[in-house]
This record gives structure tokens, C-alpha cells and sequence, in this order.
């Protein structure tokens, strides 16, 4: 199957050529073709499925047939849990726009930076790709309309609901025409989401993606026990013995991450912290040093974590355990990706080992735990 195959034009092919995209991912195949018709989706599909650019072409090539936007009336949206997935969509977006004889204006809104910037740019936006907060914030300023939208995307819904944001979602929906085409993505599904998809869906089109299966097999386990005192210099002692160009290590609080950054950076390691109670532009930042190699080691939450994409990451360091065997896979599955090894270590509690051993339990390989009495922290 190729892209030229889905209805797509000929201005999006070569933007996709360009991008370098071989062959359209399964969720591609499926969601484009009904998209342009005009069709309501229902997408389960996990991040990295490709379902940004299963909305974003079709998008793009609607868009081309309609006159250029000059008021404050907003036609597409993009609902988003996070200030990263928010600024990664319209990253997709005005990359396959590129070649397009009509312009698209895509504005990506968020908090934890000033609004002012975002409502001076509302202005002839055809695509609005926002969080629950930020979009309210807009509205009460009334710096854009919803009431003319045609197309709504949520993406990622169930972390959206996870994350609190029901209520705001309700409130802007309010703010939505009810004749409108609806597309709705999420990792999973259950009872609170099945009962939205009741509410906003018109006969959808049901498209669901596996999630890819984490080769444990490339990455080199291996875990240390440890008392919680010697956790950091254990950690030091680890990062300061090898040659790894890139380590992400995982704490499961955003205090821990704040804590174990200092302290590496204060015995000379360069680190810096990922979490949420950074500021979108500290984030970017922090993220865009680590993948060029000119930071070593991120100290991230699993939160902000997800938003890691790294080809051929080394290391994984769980500084400390995450609640279930799922994130664990998802936190070690950050290597030995695409056919390359990876290694993962672990610093185990007295208190973790139960919970380690379930781990290794519903991942169906053991793991080696290493004394640290002969090491020198």
C-alpha cells in the first residue's frame, strides 16, 4: 500500500516524500480514506502508531478546498492532554503544509507560558491544537470562536480524563456546533470513555491498533539492591562507570527528579530535569540538549517521560520502580529499539522486591539482581 493510494493530492505526496515516509502505518490506511469522506473515527492506538499524520493529511487536504480564514472563528480543533503532544501535532502540521497552494495557519496553545503571544496569533487560525486549559482561558478572553468548528480531533482522550480534565473538556464541547465531524483516539478503553464515544460519535468507523510489543530480548537487564540512603551514590557510581552518551533515568516524583538532578549536577554529572513543573520553553529545551547529545542524563517522570522518542538510546536507569509492570516495559522499552541493544538497571529497595519479582512475573524474563557490597559509593 502506498500514500498515493489513500485520496491523498498530489501537493501532500510530495510533502510526505519529502519527510522521508516510506509507506503508510496500518492506522494510516485505515483512518485517511474515511476521513475524507467525512466519516466520525474511533481510533485505540497506542503513541507512535502514526495516527498524527491520520488526521493531519486529511486535515491539510480539506482545508485546501475551503476559502482562507480571516476571522477569529476556528474550523478545525485539536484537543491534547500536554504541552508536548500540542506542540509535536502542529510540528506535523506545518511540516506537511509546506507545499500546499492554499496557506494553513496552525497555532499550538498551552499554559505554562504567557498568553498574550497565543491570543495575538488567533487571528485566521485554521487549525487550533490546544489543552482543556489553555482553550478555556482563550475563551473567557473571547480571543477565538468554537461555534463555527467543523472538525474535532481528541487525541490521546484517555489521558486527557486521566490527567483531571473532564469537566473542561464538557466545557468546551459546549462551546462545539453538534454537526460537526468527530475524531476520537485513545491508548485504551474503558466504561467513562466508552461512555463519551456514546455521546460525541456519529456511527464512527472503529479502527484499533496493537500496540508495538517491546523486544525485552535486545535490552540487557540487570539490578542492584540497594539501601534508600546509597540510591544516590549508587546511581553516580553507575552513570560515572560506563561511557554512555545518553541516559535517561526515572523517578517516580517530580520532587525525585528535581533532587536526583541537583545532586548530579553538583558532583559534576550534567544532568537536567523533565517533569511537568517545568515551563514549556525549559522542557523544550531540556528535551532538544538531550537528543543532540549535549546533555548526558535526563531525570524524567513518567508523565513527561512519554513524550521521549530516541532511536538508539543506551541506557535506562529506574532510579526508582513505577506502579505497574506495564510502565516499567514502556520505560525500559525507551532502548533497544529498532534491532539495536539497550540496558536497563534497576535500584531495588528491600521494600521493591515484591514488586520487582510481579514485574518480572508479567514480563516473563528474570532479572538479575547484583549485590552492591564490593562497589566503592
Amino acid at each position: 500500500m502506498t500514500f498515493a493510494k489513500l485520496g491523498l493530492n498530489q501537493l501532500l505526496l510530495t510533502a510526505i516524500e519529502k519527510a522521508n515516509y516510506q509507506s503508510p502505518y496500518p492506522i494510516q490506511i485505515e483512518a485517511i480514506p474515511a476521513f475524507l469522506e467525512g466519516k466520525d473515527l474511533l481510533g485505540i492506538a497506542p503513541t507512535g502508531s502514526g495516527k498524527t499524520a491520520s488526521f493531519i493529511l486529511p486535515i491539510l487536504q480539506i482545508l485546501q478546498g475551503k476559502k482562507e480564514n480571516k476571522s477569529r472563528n476556528v474550523p478545525v480543533l485539536v484537543l491534547v492532554p500536554t504541552r508536548e503532544l500540542a506542540s509535536q501535532v502542529a510540528q506535523v502540521a506545518d511540516n506537511f503544509s509546506r507545499f500546499l497552494s492554499r496557506r494553513v495557519k496552525t497555532v499550538a496553545v498551552f499554559g505554562g507560558v504567557s498568553i498574550n503571544p497565543q491570543m495575538r496569533k488567533m487571528n485566521g487560525t485554521d487549525i487550533l491544537i490546544g489543552t482543556p486549559g489553555r482553550l478555556l482561558d482563550l475563551l473567557s478572553k473571547n480571543a477565538l470562536s468554537l461555534n463555527q468548528v467543523e472538525i474535532l480531533v481528541m487525541d490521546e482522550m484517555d489521558k486527557v480524563l486521566n490527567m483531571g480534565f473532564r469537566e473542561e473538556v464538557n466545557q468546551i464541547l459546549a462551546e462545539i456546533p453538534k454537526k460537526r465531524q468527530t475524531i476520537l483516539f485513545s491508548a485504551t478503553m474503558d466504561e467513562t470513555l466508552e461512555e463519551l464515544i456514546s455521546k460525541l460519535l456519529k456511527d464512527p468507523k472503529r479502527i484499533s491498533v496493537k500496540p508495538a510489543e517491546v523486544e525485552v530480548d535486545l535490552i540487557d537487564q540487570y539490578a542492584y539492591r540497594i539501601t534508600p540512603e546509597k540510591k544516590g551514590p549508587l546511581l553516580r557510581h553507575i552513570i560515572n562507570s560506563g561511557d554512555w552518551t545518553q541516559i535517561l533515568v526515572f523517578t517516580s516524583s517530580i520532587r525525585t527528579a528535581n533532587n536526583v538532578t541537583q545532586k548530579l549536577v553538583k558532583n559534576g554529572i550534567d544532568a537536567v530535569a523533565f517533569h511537568g513543573d517545568k515551563s514549556q520553553g525549559a522542557r523544550t529545551e531540556a528535551l532538544a540538549k538531550f537528543k543532540s547529545g549535549k546533555t548526558r542524563v535526563l531525570v524524567a517522570t513518567d508523565l513527561a517521560g512519554r513524550g521521549i522518542d530516541i532511536q538508539f538510546l543506551p541506557l535506562v536507569i529506574n532510579f526508582e520502580l513505577p506502579r505497574s509492570p506495564k510502565d516499567y516495559v514502556h520505560r525500559i522499552g525507551r532502548t533497544g529499539r529498532a534491532g539495536a541493544t539497550g540496558e536497563a538497571i534497576s535500584l531495588i529497595t528491600e521494600e521493591d522486591l515484591h514488586h520487582f519479582k510481579i514485574i518480572q512475573k508479567k514480563m516473563k524474563k528474570h532479572v538479575q539482581l547484583r549485590s552492591t557490597d564490593d562497589l566503592d559509593l
